[in-house]
């Protein structure tokens, strides 16, 4: 690793993807997730984690994940929340891929940051159900309660059981910042690298937000689709017929380091994280202006830091929640930063094929975006057979599409305003 008198310059400090990790509806592990996504196959389906017919909204994407097949222990088990247990998978997922010896590193200067939205919300409404007898009992009897809830409760377990599975004691963070928290936790590890913070971090984002109490928070504001009778096609982004947002659970993690010390050893790179934004709306809690200006401002921020006109990028990954003000928000924003040049790039949304992750998507839609780059493959968005008229881009309907891509536009939208952009690029297409 780098010695502190060559951290000085951290402009020079490129930060690369060497290793991959993903648990998503649909399949775990990297291959399974890039076989859906090439597919064009939807993993959403009517909700069997809880009877959820007294709901408005009854479908989401949901994780077929046995935590003992994949080599959680009884004792971890118990003690993390599903989210934990996510992310602890897809880290291991990104260790082994990225080829570190972690045992020769400085553990003081490997870091760890996981984004979410809602925590252990899982556990915490599990547990909740036990001590008051499913809401039946105000006196709760503390005989009850798990010794591991005050872990649920608090967001920052997160990050210690990564941690903890990486061997990590440098900078440590949950970032919480809604449905943009997975695309603002990479963010945040890049520049923890760039600035000689940290040589290596590992970094993602984690939910599992389907839970009675969630689907109901979603309800009441009407975000989620009603559409419960086709839960295939209910995540529609772009389509006319589009009608709220499927939710969903996963986790993709990621080994970061410094690009000329994973070229050193040899390491497998991915792409380099070439530009990063955020940007708060500070107008509406859940509104957006449908020209799109603060996305657009993040977008402008991550090209002129990744020094990429428009044009240089190949394939842009919407948020493309499918509600009707986000994606005509983005589409506004998209035209306004790209120019013609956003009539000919493709762009797609993955949200319909693997839902709404909330804190988590982000992070599995930078997979998406490197696994674009590393396959010469743009994913679909599924679903999509009748076009908004106001969402008038190229939204690769149906079917992937080859096309050698070094530069990808990510960006992510989330309630409270905040508004984010990533670019990655393959080493040498960014300055």
């Amino acid at each position: 690793m780098q010695g502190p008198s060559e951290r000085a310059d951290h402009v020079k400090r490129s930060v690369a993807i060497t290793g991959i990790g993903v648990v998503a509806p649909g399949g775990v592990g990297k291959k399974a997730f890039w076989d859906l996504m090439v597919s064009g196959r939807t993993a959403t389906r009517t909700i069997s984690f809880f009877d959820p017919s007294r709901f408005r909204s009854q479908v989401a994407a949901e994780v077929d994940f046995d935590p003992n097949r994949y080599g959680l222990t009884a004792r971890e088990i118990r003690r993390m929340d599903r989210a934990a247990q996510l992310a602890v998978v897809s880290t291991r997922e990104c260790l082994l891929d990225s080829g570190l010896e972690f045992a020769e590193l400085d553990p003081h200067r490997v870091g760890v940051s996981v984004g979410s939205a809602v925590g252990g919300t899982t556990r915490l409404e599990a547990e909740y159900q036990v001590l008051s007898d499913s809401g039946r009992t105000w006196e709760v009897d503390a005989g009850y309660l798990s010794p591991h809830l005050f872990d649920a409760f608090t967001p920052s377990s997160l990050a210690v059981e990564v941690a903890w599975a990486a061997g990590a004691e440098g900078p440590a963070t949950v970032v919480s910042t809604g449905c943009t928290s997975g695309l603002d936790s990479v963010g945040h590890a890049r520049d923890l690298i760039a600035e000689g913070s940290a040589d290596v971090m590992i970094a993602g984002g984690a939910d599992t937000p389907i839970s009675p109490i969630a689907v109901a928070c979603f309800d009441a504001i009407k975000a989620t689709t009603p559409r419960n009778d086709d839960p295939e096609h209910a995540s529609r982004p772009f389509d006319r017929t589009r009608n709220g947002f499927v939710l969903a659970e996963g986790a993709a993690m990621f080994v970061l380091e410094e690009l000329e010390h994973a070229r050193a050893r040899g390491a497998h790179v991915y792409g380099v994280i070439a530009g990063y934004a955020t940007r708060c709306n500070a107008f509406h809690m859940t509104g957006l202006k449908p020209e799109g200006r603060e996305m657009a401002d993040a977008i402008r921020g991550a090209l002129d830091q990744a020094r990429l006109p428009a044009e240089a990028v190949d394939y842009v990954n919407a948020h493309g929640s499918g509600t009707k003000q986000n994606d005509r928000h983005e589409t506004g924003a998209f035209k306004d930063t790209l120019g013609d040049h956003a009539y000919r790039v493709p762009v797609s949304s993955i949200k319909s094929m693997v839902g709404h992750s909330l804190g988590a998507i982000g992070s599995i839609e930078i997979a998406a975006c490197a696994l674009a780059m590393e396959h010469g493959a743009v994913p679909p968005t599924a679903n999509l057979h009748e076009p908004d008229p106001e969402c008038d881009l190229d939204y690769v309907p149906n079917e992937a599409r080859e096309r050698r891509v070094d530069a990808v536009l990510s960006v992510g939208s989330g309630f409270g305003g905040f508004q984010s952009a990533m670019v990655l690029a393959r080493p040498g297409a960014a300055s």
